[in-house]
């Protein structure tokens, strides 16, 4: 029993080190996406997340943008309506870094995506796919 503990114990602090040691490169995920979203999205959405009123939809507290990732990664690869596609401009990576900062941005508390969980929706996508259209 006291092995028992002693190794469950030990998995334990294994497992927060290693969280430990992925902090840094999670805030410098952020950190990129917060600057690549300043350089390609904030004239539209603006830094606030707030949008503008009645041309370019607010991200900040968004159900869209929390909700289920791949309509989200859709939406950018794709554009719509006014939005450009961002899909042949910035890599897997680049998305996933601006889309996980937008989905935990301003009091938004959704998951991150990771390039892969991107580059397999960009390979599901067809071109005459849209990207969903919903009510901002």
């Amino acid at each position: 029993m006291r092995n028992t503990i002693i190794l469950t114990a030990a998995l334990l602090t294994a497992g927060v080190a290693g969280l430990a040691m992925t902090s840094p490169a999670l805030a410098q995920d952020v950190a990129k996406g917060q600057d690549l979203f300043n350089h390609k999205c904030a004239a539209c959405h603006q830094k606030t997340g707030l949008g503008v009123k009645g041309a370019f939809p607010a991200l900040a507290g968004d159900p869209f943008v929390q909700g289920d990732p791949e309509p989200v990664v859709r939406t950018v690869l794709q554009g719509r309506g006014g939005m450009p596609t961002f899909a042949a401009l910035l890599s897997e990576e680049q998305l996933a870094d601006i889309i996980s900062y937008v989905r935990q941005a301003w009091g938004n508390k959704a998951q991150a995506v990771d390039p892969g969980f991107v580059a397999q929706v960009k390979a599901n996508a067809h071109p005459q796919d849209k990207a969903p259209t919903v009510t901002h």
